[in-house]
């Protein structure tokens, strides 16, 4: 066998062949590898869902000023209806300013101990802008989201009020809700909705089941116990002075609470629309429910009932609004108003403590309520999210907020106690607080 000698030339032209395949054959390679997806674009600010929220905030904030206030100051002694609205009027007022100063920034920010609580990266809304959101929230406006968690955070230690209406002295109370606002409200909501370990631990709260009634009637039960009963209470007569005005209360907490569950979904979606049919039904079922108790029971079912059991429907329904459908939202309405029923009219008299307007016995019970059955009801077709429900995980939640917000509260109304006391003087009590606190009366 003999081989040519090849010439420079032709060296280099068979180099330059080699190199041209090699090069080719990566093309093709190129050509048929997998190309890895693209990222997908970030969520962009939706006016549709703006509007939405902007919608639901307006009517959450109405929950409060003037629903809760008419509600409470109907059911009061008349010489009490002034001094109860104020009460509820000054809560959102300096709720509002805590919120600015600190409270958005505790709730919804990260810090070194993101597990329990915020930072304070945005304390005065520092570096909010039109252009910010909130992770929660992607398609609003961060601006808009601040103010619709503001409404919550306005009607929280507003609920607290009834435990012990008729019995508190103003600056009391201003000093307790900046506190507790302080050191439960934010880290409860920190917890569960900023980023915080129940939230991480899979409990499941969609509108405030935890964050807003438990929290709330387990506050109001040890400060009603701390503060002690009204002056003559078993023995004289405390009859509500106006209950066409509580019914209006009631009303209009009733259609706010569509903003509170439906605006939840922080979108104008279908989780809204069920969040919204869920409330309806839950809220007729337990009004229903608790009527019919108090119908067999007492032999005469009054408005007072129907409308306490209207709002143990929407309590109860709250953490589950946007997790349950809708047969799921009305048997939890059912049982709320049995169960909140057999709290406020039964349990509170077996026990003797004096919780004026029932807020441990429908917000407290019917957010437990609400918030267990929640693991029970729990619909992957309504909310992925609830493929995961569990009543254990719910259970743990209820009781790490009860035990928190107990302990703390404690602490907060006896420091209160020690700074400013809790009570007017009898004289005061007697001839009424909306005289002697506040130097007005009702004609």
């Amino acid at each position: 066998m003999t081989f040519k000698k090849v010439s420079g030339a032709g060296l280099l032209a068979l180099t330059a062949l080699a190199i041209g395949l090699i090069a080719a054959d990566g093309a093709l390679a190129q050509t048929t590898a997998p190309v890895a997806p693209a990222a997908p674009p970030a969520p962009k600010l939706d006016t549709g869902d703006t509007a939405w929220m902007l919608t639901s905030t307006v009517i959450v904030l109405m929950m409060t000023l003037p629903g809760l206030a008419l509600f409470y100051g109907g059911m009061v002694r008349k010489k009490n209806v002034l001094a109860t609205v104020t009460q509820c009027f000054a809560i959102a007022c300096l709720a509002s300013v805590i919120w600015m100063f600190y409270g958005y920034s505790l709730a919804f920010t990260e810090s070194g101990m993101n597990a329990y609580i915020g930072g304070f990266s945005k304390a005065m809304f520092a570096g909010v802008t039109n252009e910010t959101t909130n992770s929660l929230a992607a398609t609003i406006p961060e601006w808009v989201f601040i103010m619709f968690q503001m409404t919550f955070a306005i009607i929280t230690p507003a609920l607290i009020v009834g435990a012990f209406a008729e019995r508190i002295k103003f600056s009391s109370l201003l000093w307790f809700t900046g506190l507790w606002m302080t050191f439960v409200y934010l880290p409860v909501a920190h917890w569960v909705w900023g980023g915080g370990f129940l939230g991480a631990a899979g409990v499941l709260d969609f509108a405030g089941g935890t964050v807003v009634h438990i929290n709330a009637g387990i506050a109001g039960l040890v400060a009603c116990i701390i503060i002690g009963k009204r002056k003559g209470y078993g023995t004289v007569a405390m009859a509500p002075h106006n209950l066409v005005l509580s019914m209006i209360g009631a009303s209009l907490l009733w259609v706010g609470w569509f903003g509170f569950n439906g605006g939840s979904a922080v979108a104008s979606g279908s989780l809204a629309g069920v969040a919204i049919l869920n409330t309806q039904v839950a809220t007729a079922g337990a009004a229903l429910a608790w009527m019919i108790c108090e119908w067999v029971i007492a032999k005469k079912p009054s408005l007072l009932g129907v409308i306490s059991g209207a709002i143990a429907g929407l309590v109860a329904i709250t953490p589950a609004a946007g997790f349950v459908n809708p047969t799921g939202g009305l048997i939890i309405g059912i049982l709320a108003g049995i169960g909140c029923y057999i709290a406020s009219v039964h349990i509170k008299k077996a026990f003797g403590y004096d919780d004026s307007l029932d807020v441990f016995g429908v917000h407290g019970v019917g957010g437990i309520i609400g918030a267990i059955l929640t693991g029970v009801f729990a619909d992957a077709a309504i909310n992925e999210l609830g493929k995961d429900a569990s009543v254990v995980t719910q259970v743990y939640g209820v009781v790490v907020t009860i035990i928190y917000t107990a302990v703390v509260t404690a602490i907060i109304v006896y420091i209160v106690k020690a700074m400013v006391g809790l009570r007017p003087t009898e004289q005061a009590e007697e001839e009424g607080l909306d005289i002697t606190l506040h130097g007005e009366t009702v004609q």
